[in-house]
């Protein structure tokens, strides 16, 4: 028996989230199909990160274990051939049997995509939020910049998630234009439900001058998910990579 690893990407669109649920097609579903065809046996994976229906990701993580003989690296090949267009694994390979994605420090990089001019593109449809209010980037900076630290995210939690603890930690959040693009990527060590999403929706308020850049820290010490914005909706959001330490893909 050998545990091994991979790293997906994977365009959520027509999925409704990675967890597994009966009778609607998810990542994880689809993944332990093709899995369980591909290696003669019943495979379950188990992911870092429970996207949402509609979020995407370029390198979400999932392990599973296996009998088979075929050498770790070599499955992420194999499973490609049997996969969707819209899912494909970027790497694999055999890590320790105890290894457990979401039982271990990891820095986690998720990116909200705005597309900001004056009619959208339907190149763009599928990742970004479009808006045509002009967005004022450099107040979305100033108020990025509270972001980053150990607090306790209470706003930035869906109301309904049930978690020991509300305190995160960011290490960096930014907000960057390039063309009609508005880039806001966020690193930190764990995100609550809809966190990033919340933010986002927060600092798009911002942008379009209905609060304040210094209205974010307010908002982190009122430690209440009615101070915030609105969640942005899940379609902008791509979870860029997952880091370990001691990682090789």
């Amino acid at each position: 028996m050998k545990r091994v690893m991979l790293r997906v990407a994977y365009d959520g669109t027509d999925y409704c989230g990675w967890q597994l649920q009966p009778g609607v097609p998810t990542i994880e579903g689809v993944l332990n199909e093709k899995l369980s065809e591909l290696l003669g046996e019943e495979i379950t994976v188990t992911g870092a990160s429970r996207t949402d229906s509609g979020v995407h990701s370029l390198g979400n993580v999932a392990v599973f274990d296996t009998n088979t003989r075929i050498p770790a690296e070599k499955i992420s090949y194999a499973l490609n051939q049997r996969l969707p267009d819209d899912i494909v694994i970027q790497g694999s390979e055999e890590v320790a049997p105890d290894f457990h994605p979401r039982h271990c420090d990891s820095r986690k990089t998720y990116e909200y995509r705005i597309l900001n001019r004056e009619f959208p593109l339907p190149t763009e449809r599928r990742d970004s939020y479009f808006t045509y209010r002009r967005l004022d980037v450099e107040a979305m900076k100033r108020a990025a910049e509270f972001i980053v630290g150990t607090h306790d995210f209470a706003s930035f939690c869906s109301a309904h998630a049930q978690t020991e603890t509300t305190v995160r930690t960011v290490y960096a959040c930014t907000v960057e234009k390039t063309g009609d693009m508005i880039c806001i990527r966020v690193t930190g060590a764990g995100f609550l439900y809809n966190m990033v999403r919340i933010i986002a929706g927060t600092l798009l308020e911002i942008g379009c001058g209905a609060r304040q850049p210094d209205d974010m820290k307010t908002i982190i010490e009122a430690c209440d998910r009615s101070a915030a914005g609105p969640t942005a909706p899940a379609h902008g959001l791509t979870m860029q990579k997952i880091e370990f330490e001691g990682d090789t893909l």
